[in-house]
């Protein structure tokens, strides 16, 4: 008896064991699944609120026939609306065609939103024309046409970009950094400095002539429908490509693009070049993509005009038009050099393009006119806001761009002091004398110069 006891309690340690061994894996199987969610939640930036975890471990492992059906329910669902309104409410922005702003559309959020769930639910929801106004390019005088969305079709786009933004975003390719979540200005910036370092310094500057306004509506659906065959989430993309455009007292619908300054836009846009960062990539070109401004980095000349060529081919294909003027070859390791995302990339440097600069002055010379009546330390005050952000993200540049900024904002304001003396003209030697630049040190003025010269001993100490 007690033989067999010991042998059936072995037998039993034995079952244990195994059944421990299996529910050890089981969980780390789990806890592989578990982490892989949710690091494509944490790159995909997909809201818990709309994307579950099954959702999610569909998207990873694919879906069948790889497309997504029944998205409808989950654009209109109050949480998904609710989180979008969010999104909205914090960027503001200005009224559309129905002159509803955003404080008013708060007043009386939930019964808003209620009348939106109820208009997408039974498919009575009808975007409104997008009022166009233009905008200022920076360093040019030429215009930017921006489209701005009444407050609720904002919403609607915002609920559907939550929906099938991850859906998309997970085909994107790595050399595409615009408008997508955990990538920005700078990873670009990086990987161009990274390429050029590494001897790539042929470069492809293309320029697509009004990209935004020449994307070919039959064929971006195409692209839409590759992945998602919800007729309701079609239906609702197209009826924004095809919303009325009122440009002053004229009223048209677009036959092509798809408005600046619409929030489901940027992604449209990445999703109509996504073949071709895909096409340059499988072709062993590196492409790096800003929305529609974008560099090809190659080893010598004869690779940069293939590259050129290949994006000629698809660009015509697309019905896409490269300016003529602003496209061309670049040795970015002679004299000339190119400009990428508001720098200036030549012989091994880099600092900011005319135009930046441009665009700082512009900025600037309204908080220093020599009118200004406000306090000293008021001015300096308003200059700091502007080059403290200026700074951020130049702070990268070439040791001797800063001097020149600083002496410039220093000259104006000893124009100001210098009127208020009763002198008139610009700021002379005298003036110099009298407010040295320690001065303006001593009121708190924000020294890019010294700024940039602290950032490199910050640097030289963390890699020592």
């Amino acid at each position: 008896m007690r033989q067999g006891n010991a042998c059936g309690a072995k037998g039993r340690r034995k079952v244990k064991g195994v059944k421990a061994m299996q529910m050890d894996r089981s969980m780390k199987v789990s806890s592989m699944k578990n982490n892989h969610i949710e690091e494509a939640r944490y790159w995909l930036r997909a809201e818990p609120c709309v994307w579950t975890d099954r959702m999610l471990a569909a998207l990873v492992r694919g879906v069948r026939n790889g497309k997504w059906h029944s998205l409808i329910d989950k654009v209109y669902d109050m949480s998904t609306l609710r989180r979008a309104w969010e999104q909205v409410r914090k960027n503001n922005g200005a009224a559309g065609v129905d002159r509803q702003s955003v404080a008013f559309f708060s007043k009386d959020v939930e019964t808003h939103l209620r009348i939106l769930q109820g208009q997408l639910k039974s498919a009575e929801y009808t975007p409104l024309p997008v009022l166009r106004c233009w905008i200022d390019k920076p360093g040019s005088s030429e215009k930017r046409p921006l489209g701005i969305p009444a407050v609720k079709d904002r919403i609607v786009q915002s609920a559907l970009q939550l929906v099938i933004g991850p859906i998309f975003e997970h085909t994107f390719a790595p050399t595409s950094f615009g408008f997508r979540p955990r990538r920005g200005c700078k990873d670009a910036l990086r990987e161009v400095d990274r390429l050029l370092n590494a001897g790539y310094t042929w470069v492809v500057d293309a320029d697509l002539k009004s990209y935004f306004d020449t994307i070919v509506h039959t064929k971006l659906m195409d692209y839409v429908k590759e992945a998602i065959a919800d007729g309701r989430i079609l239906g609702l993309i197209e009826s924004y490509l095809k919303a009325g455009i009122l440009d002053g007292l004229s009223l048209w619908e677009p036959e092509t693009g798809t408005p600046q300054g619409a929030v489901i836009s940027p992604l449209l846009a990445n999703i109509y070049l996504n073949g071709l960062d895909h096409e340059m990539a499988n072709r062993g070109f590196h492409m790096i993509r800003y929305a529609d401004d974008f560099v090809v980095l190659c080893r010598n000349q004869e690779e940069a005009v293939d590259a050129l060529a290949t994006v000629t081919t698809y660009t015509a294909d697309h019905d896409l038009c490269l300016h003529p003027e602003k496209t061309r070859l670049v040795d970015a390791s002679e004299k000339g050099g190119f400009d990428f995302l508001g720098y200036h990339f030549e012989r091994g440097y880099k600092w900011p393009s005319k135009k930046l600069i441009k665009k700082l002055k512009d900025k600037l010379r309204p908080k220093t006119k020599r009118t200004n009546g406000t306090s000293l330390d008021h001015i300096i005050r308003e200059v700091n806001k502007t080059t403290r952000g200026w700074f951020g993200y130049f702070k990268h540049s070439l040791a001797n761009t800063f001097p020149e900024i600083d002496g410039w904002i220093r000259g104006r304001i000893r124009s100001i002091l210098r009127k208020r003396r009763k002198r008139k003209g610009r700021a002379r030697g005298r003036d110099h004398h009298r407010r040295p630049n320690v001065f303006f040190i001593d009121h708190g003025y924000f020294g890019l110069e010294a700024a940039h010269r602290s950032t490199c001993q910050s640097l030289r100490r963390a890699t020592h």
